[in-house]
């Protein structure tokens, strides 16, 4: 009999998460559009190896596979998301029934298997025509996203539950328009920033639709999340982390919470780079405002800033780390998560917070008996952040679900196919699924709703994930 050392509430959501681009292959089948990352990850030099997403994991033609074994790990729900460019090729105009018809055998899928769909309705993969157009920084795209937004909810809106408008508009904006690492592949920061202000503006439009169509469901939106911590114990490093803080979580939370910018990042952005945002029109931020039934959060890992290295603000990097670092490099640090859940609460309200995602990338190089990948690191990993978790429910936090990511090793962006954060393995030759040792640890703590003992060989690394300090070491 397994020993649960720490539960979850009854109603508490256990999942997995994905996104389309990352997983669907097919990028020229049944009408589907070109998307802004189709034509980044074919441009030479901006992906890994080269690499895309034409294939990826095959999931339009292996999805029952894939829905199947979400089931056999005894899954609530999957979160996914939907490919606009399926939905509208040229970013409006008329729906392209094959790629709706997809959409809808998910989703019948789901419910034949007893799983919740959780629908994202952007991804980071734009329609090129309206990249062509201007993209994001066109304020156009937002009432083009409100258009496709209200044709899923009159399409789809009966048989979903819960709805997210947007997965990292930080990165969407920021990684995309400013470092220029993700598509549409541009680096000016008063382009990054107007587009968070359309990306924003498209969510407020969304859920007012929502609310006018009287959707029976939920709707929010989803949040990268990375809490900022001084380096040093000094006037300078807090407010260091303060203003890195500021560009990376409260220039979303502000104005979703808020209606309002955060003032001294609006002014940082004024007198440091002469950015005036005459683009915000009279009444955008109470559209902004409109109030979501909840708040997706993504965490990975925090920031430690220093004032003597002031280009983190812009970068959102994870150094310098002083604990174990996952295969990319960012540190981990559970104590961070727990912290960062508090934080919403705290300054934001009790708005029911979903961990949309949470995992990390590992080599994978340790393989059991029977050649299934031993990934004692990750199986750590999410256990000390369902510690973290729980930790946060314990103190009151309203966090109502936990979608693992990622459900498959997956095409991740720019980085190609070398990072895998699945629990289940894919080999890409052969589309080959197998469950890792932590899709099995995750199928126990689903089954028993809350947190097992770990396995005695995999206590010391969680000690050391478990024993990362989170505040300044000086």
């Amino acid at each position: 009999m397994t020993t649960v050392e720490k539960h979850f509430p009854s109603d508490f959501l256990w999942g997995t998460a994905t996104s389309a681009y990352q997983i669907e292959g097919a990028v020229h089948e049944d009408g589907r559009g070109e998307s802004i990352w189709d034509r980044f990850s074919h441009t030479p030099g901006k992906t890994k190896f080269g690499q895309t997403g034409d294939i990826a994991c095959d999931h339009y033609h292996r999805y029952p596979e894939d829905l199947d074994l979400m089931r056999e790990l005894g899954l609530a729900s999957y979160r996914f998301s939907i490919a606009w460019p399926r939905i509208f090729p040229e970013g409006k105009g008329k729906i392209n029934q094959a790629g709706l018809d997809f959409y809808k055998r998910i989703i019948e899928g789901l419910h034949q298997r007893q799983l919740t769909p959780m629908a994202t309705l952007y991804h980071w993969d734009l329609p090129q025509a309206l990249q062509d157009a201007g993209g994001w920084m066109n304020r156009d795209t937002a009432l083009r996203f409100a258009e496709y937004a209200e044709a899923m909810y009159r399409q789809l809106g009966a048989s979903v539950p819960f709805w997210i408008t947007h997965n990292e508009p930080w990165v969407a904006a920021f990684v995309g328009h400013l470092q220029g690492r993700h598509a549409p592949g541009i680096k000016d920061l008063p382009s990054a920033v107007k587009a968070s202000h359309h990306l924003l503006y498209s969510h407020g439009l969304a859920t007012q639709l929502f609310r006018d169509h009287k959707v029976a469901g939920q709707i929010g939106i989803t949040l990268n999340l990375t809490p900022a911590y001084p380096t040093h114990d000094t006037p300078e490093d807090h407010a260091a982390a303060w203003r890195n803080d500021g560009y990376g979580n409260r220039w979303f939370l502000d104005p979703i919470f808020r209606g309002s910018y955060p003032a001294d990042i609006v002014e940082w952005f004024a007198q440091h780079h002469r950015l005036e945002m005459d683009y915000v029109q009279a009444g955008d931020l109470a559209v902004i405002q409109q109030p979501i039934d909840f708040l997706g959060i993504n965490y990975y890992f925090p920031n430690r800033i220093s004032a003597a290295d002031e280009s983190k603000f812009l970068a959102l990097t994870n150094s310098p780390t002083i604990g174990e670092t996952s295969f990319r490099g960012w540190e981990v640090v559970p104590a961070a998560f727990a912290d960062l859940l508090k934080r919403v609460q705290r300054d934001y309200g009790d708005t029911p917070i979903y961990i949309t995602e949470n995992g990390s990338a590992f080599a994978d190089l340790k393989r059991a008996k029977d050649g299934s990948v031993n990934d004692g690191d990750r199986l750590s990993y999410l256990h000390t952040h369902l510690e973290a978790v729980a930790d946060a429910i314990d103190a009151g936090v309203p966090v109502k679900g936990y979608y693992a990511w990622s459900m498959l090793d997956n095409y991740e962006w720019a980085e190609g196919y070398d990072e895998r954060f699945g629990i289940i393995e894919v080999d890409f030759a052969t589309q080959k699924r197998t469950p890792k040792r932590s899709a099995r640890w995750y199928q126990q703590i689903v089954a028993n709703n809350g947190l097992p003992s770990l396995p005695s060989e995999l206590e010391a690394l969680a000690q050391r994930y478990r024993n990362c300090p989170i505040g300044p070491q000086e």
